[in-house]
Parts: C-alpha cells; sequence; structure tokens
C-alpha cells in the first residue's frame, strides 16, 4: 500500500511536525528548515535536535523529507544569489543528516526562457558542488517544475542525472507540476506516457517521491497552482490511477494541497487518497 504524507508545518518546534503529522494520520512528512521566502539557515542545536529525533523513535512516521527554500536558482546570472543558493543546500544537507532525514528537495530554477541546453552545464556544475561537500547519505532531489521553468520536461531531469552519474542524485515527481507542463494524468494513457518518460530518462528506481496535488489549472498551463484532491483538473480518477500503479506505489505520496479548510495538507485529503486504493 502507498505510503500518504503531507508537507507539515515546523512552528512552534521541530518536532511538532511529527505531532501535526500523527494528528492527520500521515505516514511520511515534508518540512521546511528555514523560511521559504528568506536566504536563511537555521542552527539546530543538540537539545532540538534530540527531542525530534527522540520523537521519531516512539512513532512509525517515514520517510521524511526537507523542502527547500523558493529563492534557489542554479542557473542564476546573479553570483552572490548563486553561491547562497549552493551554500544553503549543503547546510541543508549537513542538517538532513542530523535529524536523519531523506534529503532535500527543492526546484532548480529559470533558464530566463533561453532553454534547458543554455544552463544545462551551469547546473550541472553547481549540482556538483553541492555533492562534493554533502554527505554520502543523504539524497539530493530534483524536482519537477510546472511549465517553462529547469526540468519541466522529463527528459531534462534525466540529463541530469545520467551526465552526473551520482547515486544521491534523486527525483520528486509532482503531479500538478507534470499537468501544468503538458502531461495528462486523467487517464491510463496519459499517465503511461509519464511513467515510460521516467523509466527511459530518469530510471524509476531515481523516484523517490510523488508530490500529490490536483490542479487548478488546464493541462498545460505552465502555472503552478495547487488544488485539493478532486476538486482540481486532474480528478479523483487519475490520483487512482496514479496510487494503484504498480511502478509508482511502492512510492511516498506526500500532498502540497491548500486543504479543505484552507489550512494545508489535511486528514480528509489524506483520507480521500487512502479511499483510492485497491
Amino acid at each position: 500500500m502507498p505510503l500518504i504524507g503531507a508537507h507539515v508545518s515546523t512552528a512552534g518546534g521541530l518536532d511538532l511536525s511529527l505531532d501535526r503529522a500523527l494528528e492527520i494520520s500521515a505516514d511520511c512528512t515534508q518540512i521546511f528548515l528555514s523560511p521559504p521566502q528568506q536566504w536563511r539557515t537555521v542552527d539546530y542545536d543538540d537539545e532540538v535536535v534530540n527531542k525530534y529525533l527522540t520523537k521519531l523513535e516512539k512513532i512509525n512516521i517515514g520517510p521524511n523529507f526537507v523542502h527547500g527554500i523558493y529563492l534557489i536558482n542554479l542557473a542564476s546570472e546573479n553570483p552572490e544569489n548563486l553561491q547562497k543558493a549552493i551554500d544553503w543546500l549543503i547546510w541543508s544537507q549537513k542538517t538532513c543528516r542530523k535529524l536523519h532525514l531523506t534529503g532535500t528537495n527543492f526546484h532548480l530554477g529559470s533558464h530566463k526562457g533561453n532553454g534547458f541546453t543554455s544552463v544545462q552545464k551551469l547546473v550541472e556544475d553547481n549540482l556538483a558542488k553541492i555533492l562534493t561537500n554533502s554527505p554520502d547519505d543523504v539524497d539530493l532531489i530534483l524536482e519537477n517544475s510546472a511549465g517553462n521553468a529547469i526540468g519541466g520536461k522529463i527528459i531534462e531531469l534525466g540529463a541530469l542525472i545520467k551526465n552526473l552519474k551520482d547515486r544521491r542524485l534523486k527525483v520528486c515527481i509532482d503531479t500538478q507540476h507534470a499537468f501544468a507542463s503538458g502531461y495528462d494524468l486523467r487517464d491510463k494513457e496519459g499517465i503511461k506516457r509519464l511513467v515510460d518518460e521516467i523509466a527511459q530518462e530518469i530510471g524509476i528506481k531515481n523516484v523517490v517521491m510523488i508530490h500529490t496535488n490536483d490542479s487548478k489549472m488546464e493541462l498545460g498551463s505552465g502555472r503552478d497552482r495547487h488544488e485539493n484532491i478532486g476538486e482540481g483538473l486532474i480528478g479523483k480518477n487519475g490520483f487512482e490511477l496514479l496510487l494503484n500503479h504498480p511502478q509508482l506505489k511502492h512510492l511516498p505520496f506526500v500532498l502540497e494541497v491548500p486543504g479543505f479548510s484552507q489550512t494545508g495538507p489535511d486528514q480528509q485529503n489524506i483520507d480521500l487518497l487512502r479511499s483510492l486504493v485497491h
């Protein structure tokens, strides 16, 4: 049976993210380690780390992931911002190791309309710098983008995986981003196209998480706008097919939806996904 999880808040303390996950019956979590709109790191001291790890040992929740800040662009033309992005990701990877988290999932950034090949070498060089300075047992997870940013096409993520040849480099597939990028997830044929492309370009074994979000925006819109499961344009049928797909059902499905009460991922969305599993 697929693991169903959610992005949860760390407000009031890192360990409280685990309490919030229990409250909504999540199997696994994703968190922010620092404010997502700021170039900032947080010094998690031993007391905070131990409190989190002690609670984690007592409950059956995992795998647990970090979502990167939104300022990262590994193709940035601004040297200062580029170095900040590299430094933040290295810090996140090291913090993941301290907290026994699987890895850091992040958006690669923008090629500013110049196309993936125009920035590919720069992105690969920067990923290599991050990996060189990161722990050996923490994944660096590339997320597909919604449209014309880097990683909007599965083949782009595949090129990075193939060229860097690092076992820590993994992929997260976001269903809303895929839909916005033209992958029709509403029926078997569209999902087969996506899964076949993943298998050929990335390798199923290199996918570690599915961000499970319905879409406010139409197919191919290029816009990143998440909706609750069944309330968007992908619809329940698409998620039923994804959750039960033989090549995907072993993965964690992690919600990043607004919630039916507009308070973020909730038990109603989790229960809805579980009801779709055969």
